[in-house]
């Protein structure tokens, strides 16, 4: 495969998404960047803004297989696992495979589930496997989790512990459509008297093309310069006033995974200091604790990062 198929193959999957997710080019881009660097992703926003039509277009896009799990208080780590059942016929135990074993999981409002629960899909996500009595199960390939909570509604919820957001590898807000987009959104609904647009939306790609595409990504070059770039962001966010907990050596390694893959879908076999700056906020925001009080001033990790960056030397700038 030449490095210049990869964008053709992206080009493909962003404009068969956007026929069920109108004016979202930009986090498509970065939920298929998401998948080639082998990540997770996390989407905080308000409900009916599109984060299950997304995450079942990216499965229908690939031909793979979907499975949503709700998280209530009330879910067993079992309900995600699977379980063992024994047969009476055979005499034996047989394990029946729970939802998180399929190539896009939609975890629906993450933080309503309890720390047992989130446990179980926490080695799901860092391993990509479940074990289960004793045995273990792989998750196949690809393997993607996407995972959404509301920013706003906290009764009832349980606030997700540092260790499982930092093994988000990004965060994406979907927003609100513009006018014009809503307007689209509607006529879209409309011209269907039976079942939905994604009920008819084709496969772009094939499995076998995502794994190779996630085996290029891998191979993406990354200078010098560039790894000590990220770092030096990384480290300034490790002593900023207005943070508690800075950003992770995991992190760093997710910012170099997710420039590598936005560079490959841009017909690069090489990232660029710009990668790094178009990536950052989104691979760094989520996994910073922001001070007591610069959250009363509204100070958002994501706003620490642009801030760093617009104080940091870019790699192979000139000096005014």
């Amino acid at each position: 495969m030449s490095i210049a198929t990869p964008p053709l193959l992206a080009a493909r999957a962003v404009a068969n998404i956007e026929r069920v997710l109108v004016g979202k080019r930009r986090e498509v881009e970065l939920l298929l960047a998401a998948l080639l660097a082998r990540g997770h992703v996390l989407i905080e926003d308000v409900p009916g803004v599109g984060k299950t039509v997304l995450a079942r277009a990216l499965a229908r896009s690939i031909g793979g297989s979907f499975r949503r799990i709700q998280f209530t208080p009330d879910l067993l780590p079992g309900d995600v696992t699977g379980v063992s059942i024994y047969n009476q016929r055979t005499g034996e135990f047989e394990y029946r495979a729970g939802p998180i074993l399929a190539n896009v999981v939609l975890v629906d409002e993450i933080n309503r589930a309890g720390p047992k629960t989130q446990s179980a899909l926490l080695e799901a996500m860092e391993e990509r496997q479940v074990s289960v009595d004793g045995s273990t199960h792989r998750a196949p390939a690809p393997f993607l989790v996407l995972a959404t909570q509301n920013p706003l509604e906290h009764e009832g919820t349980y606030p997700l512990p540092e260790a499982q957001l930092d093994r988000f590898i990004v965060r994406l807000s979907l927003g609100y459509p513009s006018r014009d987009e809503e307007l689209a959104i509607l006529e879209q609904s409309t011209s269907y008297v039976e079942g939905s647009p994604l009920d008819a939306l084709p496969a772009v790609l094939s499995i076998g093309e995502v794994l190779a595409l996630q085996a290029q990504a891998r191979a993406v070059y990354v200078d010098r310069l560039i790894r000590e770039y990220i770092v030096a962001i990384a480290d300034a966010t490790r002593s900023h006033p207005d943070l508690r907990l800075g950003a992770s050596p995991r992190g760093s390694i997710s910012l170099v995974r997710m420039c590598q893959a936005l560079a490959l879908l841009r017909g690069r076999d090489y990232v660029m200091p710009d990668d790094v700056k178009a990536l950052a906020p989104a691979v760094f925001g989520h996994r910073l604790i922001v001070a007591p009080s610069a959250r009363m001033r509204g100070w958002t990790g994501d706003r620490t990062v642009a801030e760093i960056l617009q104080h940091l030397a870019v790699p192979g700038a000139r000096v005014q």
